[in-house]
C-alpha cells in the first residue's frame, strides 16, 4: 500500500520537480481581486470569469451567505464582498443566489456589519464611505522607528496589506463612478445610503464577525487617529504618501511583483494603477497576478499564496526518503528544484525597508516571491540533507552553511522561532487588532511548528558538522517547546489543524534533539493523542479547534490527522501499540485502490480563524506515515540501504 502512495506521488510531481497544489480555501481573496481589476476599468477574461462563478456559486452557504473560508459559517465580511463581485462579473441582481445573500446579510446591516477589511475594499469601490472606516493615516510610517507601534514592528504580512491600505486611505482612493455601482449602494444597505450615519458605522461589526473584539485600546487609539485625521498637515500627508510609495516599490521589486500574498499584491497594482495609469508597475503587476489563479475542478480561484511548491516539496522528499529506495529518479528532479529556488541574495537596501537579511534562506513557493521563512528553510535544509548520502543533493555546502546562518539569525529571545523574521514588536500590540475577523495578526512570535523544524534542521547539520555552533540554538528550542506544552500534554498548533498538527512538530522536535521516549513530555502527548483515538481507530480534528482553541472532532476520521498522530507515536516511541496498530489499519483500509485518499476538509489554518487547502497533504503525509509505522519492511529502520542512512539524520 506504501507503494502504490509512493507511485501516486511520484506521479504528480511537475516537470521542474516540485509539487504544485491548490492552496485555495479562503473566500475573500477572490472579491478582492475581482474589487482590484474593477476598480483599474478591467474584469477577468471570460475564462477566468466563468471559472470565478463556478467557484463563488459552488461554495455559498444553505443560508445564503459565503463564509471566511469554504467550510466556515457565513460572515458579512465575505457575504458583501461576494455579492458585490458577482454583480461586478454580471450576474444580475434578481439572481436567485443573490437574492437569498441579500436576505442574509440585509438584517445583520450589510456593509455596515463587516469586518474592517470588507469596509475598506467597498469603500476603494465607492460603496462605503471613507468616513465610515477607522483611520489608517500613512503618516504613521513616518513615526521614529524606535516606537514600539512603529508599523515596521508589525508582523510583515500585517504591514504589507495595511501599507498600500495606508496610501489608499491618505488619498481617500475610489473607483471612477458608473451605474452598477450606483445600483450597488441601492441593493447593499438597509437603509437609505445618504442616510447612513458613517461616524456611527465605524465601531459596528456583526457577531458573525467579531471573532477579535476591538479592545478599549483599540478604540482610544482610533479616537487619537481620528481628531489627527481632521487636522492633518497637507504637506506632511504628501511626504508620507511618498514613503509609502517608496515602500510599496521596494517589495514589488524585491518579490519580481510577486508579493507576499495576494491582497497586498491587489492593492500594490490599484496603488500603481492610479500613480502612474498604464505604466511599467501596472504591466508588471498584471503579468503576475496570473500566479494567484488555482484551477480547480470545483472553478477558478485565488489561491492564498502565489504557490506552496517549496513548502510541499521539502516535505515530499521526506516522505519517499522514508519510504524506501525505488523513488530515485523523483528524488533527483526534487534536489533540482530544491537548488533552483533558495534565496541568493538580500533584498536591496534591506535595512532602509525594513526587511530580515534573505540570503541562504528558502521560501514557501518559489525563490522569486522573495520572502524566505523560518520553517520552510528548515524543512528545505533537511530534504537536502536526506538527499546528500544517495549522492542527490545539489545545494553546495557553502549554500547549506548560508542557510543555517539564516535559521540561526531568526532565533527569538524566548528561544523559539517566528516565520519570517525575529519578533519586532511587543505582544501588546495584538490589543490593536483592527481586523475583526482574524487573530494574531499584529506581531510575528514564535510558533511550535517554526522552533521544531528549525531545531530539527540544526540538529541534523550537527550530525554532519560536529564542530558546527548550534548547540546552544537547540538547546533554548527545546526549553521553548518545553514551556509551551499545554497541561494535557499537547501543543497548539498555528498553520494546521491543529493540536496534532502542533503536536506532531514538537515531538519530533524534541527527539531530535536527543529527549529519550520515556520523558514525561512525550508521555503525556503520547497518552493525549492515545485518548483522541476514535473507535476505529482513526483521529479527526476540524478547524474549529482553532478557532476555539479545544480539540474539536469531524464527523469521520481524517487521513492527514491520522497521519500526524501516527507519525507522533512512532517520534514517542510507541511505534508498536496498540493505537498506532489501530490507525495504520484504518489509513490502509481507507486508501482507495488508485492509491489515494479520498478528500476530507481542510488540514491547514492561518490566523486562528480561516481554514485553507493543501492539496498535496493527502498524497505526502499518509505516505510517511505508513513508511514508518506501518509494520517490518516499511518503518524506515528495517533494512539499511542508503536512503534509510540518509533518514537516520533526522532521527
Amino acid at each position: 500500500m506504501s507503494s502504490r502512495a509512493r507511485d501516486v506521488l511520484a506521479r504528480t510531481q511537475e516537470a521542474d520537480g516540485s509539487w504544485k497544489g491548490d492552496y485555495g480555501g479562503p473566500l475573500f481573496l477572490s472579491p478582492v481581486y475581482v474589487a482590484g481589476l474593477y476598480v483599474m476599468g478591467r474584469t477577468p477574461d471570460a475564462r477566468t470569469r466563468d471559472g470565478l462563478l463556478t467557484h463563488l456559486r459552488g461554495h455559498q452557504n444553505g443560508d445564503g451567505g459565503w463564509g471566511l473560508d469554504v467550510e466556515s459559517p457565513s460572515r458579512v465580511f465575505t457575504t458583501v464582498l461576494n455579492y458585490v463581485a458577482l454583480r461586478l462579473m454580471g450576474v444580475g441582481a434578481d439572481d436567485p443566489g443573490l437574492l437569498r445573500a441579500r436576505a442574509w446579510f440585509l438584517p445583520r446591516g450589510g456593509p455596515l456589519g463587516s469586518g474592517s477589511w470588507g469596509k475598506f475594499v467597498l469603500a476603494l469601490l465607492g460603496l462605503y464611505a471613507y468616513d465610515g472606516i477607522d483611520p489608517v493615516p500613512p503618516e504613521l510610517w513616518l513615526l521614529p522607528r524606535a516606537l514600539p507601534f512603529h508599523p515596521s514592528r508589525l508582523w510583515c504580512h500585517c504591514r504589507m496589506v495595511y501599507l498600500p491600505m495606508g496610501w489608499l486611505y491618505g488619498q481617500r482612493a475610489r473607483a471612477v463612478e458608473t451605474p452598477l455601482l450606483a445600483e450597488l449602494r441601492r441593493e447593499l444597505y438597509p437603509e437609505p445610503y445618504a442616510d447612513v450615519d458613517w461616524r456611527a458605522a465605524r465601531a459596528r461589526v456583526a457577531p458573525s464577525d467579531a471573532y477579535t473584539p476591538r479592545s478599549i485600546w483599540l478604540r482610544a487609539v482610533n479616537r487619537v487617529l481620528g481628531l489627527y485625521e481632521r487636522i492633518h498637515s497637507k504637506r506632511l500627508r504628501a511626504r508620507a504618501l511618498d514613503e509609502a510609495l517608496a515602500l510599496i516599490r521596494a517589495e514589488d521589486e524585491a518579490t519580481h511583483h510577486v508579493c507576499i500574498g495576494p491582497i497586498n499584491k491587489v492593492l500594490n497594482t490599484v496603488v500603481w494603477h492610479l500613480v502612474r495609469p498604464e505604466g511599467p508597475e501596472v504591466r508588471a503587476h498584471l503579468e503576475r497576478l496570473p500566479d494567484y489563479l488555482q484551477h480547480s475542478p470545483d472553478g477558478i480561484k485565488i489561491n492564498g499564496y502565489n504557490s506552496s511548491q517549496l513548502w510541499d516539496t521539502a516535505f515530499a522528499v521526506q516522505a519517499l526518503v522514508a519510504s524506501g529506495q525505488e523513488a530515485r529518479d523523483t528524488l533527483a528532479r526534487a534536489g533540482c528544484f530544491l537548488e533552483a529556488e533558495q534565496v541568493l541574495e538580500d533584498p536591496p537596501h534591506a535595512e532602509r525597508f525594513y526587511r530580515h537579511p534573505s540570503r541562504g534562506g528558502w521560501p514557501f513557493s518559489t525563490r522569486a516571491h522573495g520572502w524566505p521563512i523560518s520553517d520552510c528553510t528548515a524543512e528545505a535544509l533537511k530534504a537536502c540533507l536526506l538527499l546528500e548520502p544517495l549522492g542527490l543533493n545539489r545545494v553546495p555546502r557553502e549554500r547549506m552553511e548560508q542557510a543555517v546562518a539564516f535559521i540561526l539569525s531568526l532565533q527569538n529571545r524566548d528561544g523559539g522561532w517566528a516565520t519570517y523574521e525575529r519578533q519586532r514588536g511587543p505582544r501588546w500590540l495584538e490589543r490593536l487588532n483592527p481586523s475583526d475577523v482574524f487573530a494574531g495578526i499584529m506581531v510575528d512570535t514564535s510558533y511550535v511548528e517554526c522552533t521544531s523544524a528549525c531545531v530539527q534542521a540544526l540538529v541534523a547539520w550537527r550530525k554532519t558538522r560536529p564542530a558546527a555552533p548550534v548547540e546552544r540554538a537547540i538547546a533554548r528550542g527545546v526549553d521553548f517547546l518545553r514551556r509551551t506544552q499545554r497541561p494535557d500534554g499537547s501543543w497548539e498548533g498555528a498553520w494546521g489543524v491543529c493540536f496534532s498538527y502542533g503536536t506532531w512538530f514538537a515531538v519530533t522536535g524534541l527527539v531530535a534533539a536527543g529527549v529519550g521516549t520515556g520523558d514525561p513530555a512525550l508521555r503525556r502527548a503520547a497518552a493525549f493523542l492515545q485518548a483522541h483515538q476514535r473507535e476505529d481507530g482513526s483521529w479527526s480534528e476540524t478547524v474549529r479547534s482553532c478557532r476555539e482553541r479545544r480539540w474539536v472532532d469531524g464527523p469521520t476520521g481524517h487521513a492527514v490527522t491520522t497521519s500526524w498522530a501516527l507519525l507522533s507515536l512512532v517520534a514517542t516511541g510507541d511505534v508498536d501499540s496498540e493505537a498506532t496498530r489501530r490507525g495504520v489499519a484504518w489509513l490502509r483500509a481507507r486508501q482507495g485502490e488508485d492509491g489515494r485518499w479520498p478528500q476530507e476538509p481542510l488540514a491547514g489554518v492561518f490566523n486562528r480563524t480561516c481554514a485553507i487547502h493543501y492539496d498535496t497533504y493527502l498524497r505526502i503525509f499518509p505516505l510517511w506515515a505508513l513508511s514508518l509505522a506501518g509494520g517490518p519492511g516499511h518503518r524506515g529502520v528495517s533494512r539499511r540501504t542508503p536512503e534509510k542512512e540518509g533518514h537516520a539524520l533526522l532521527a
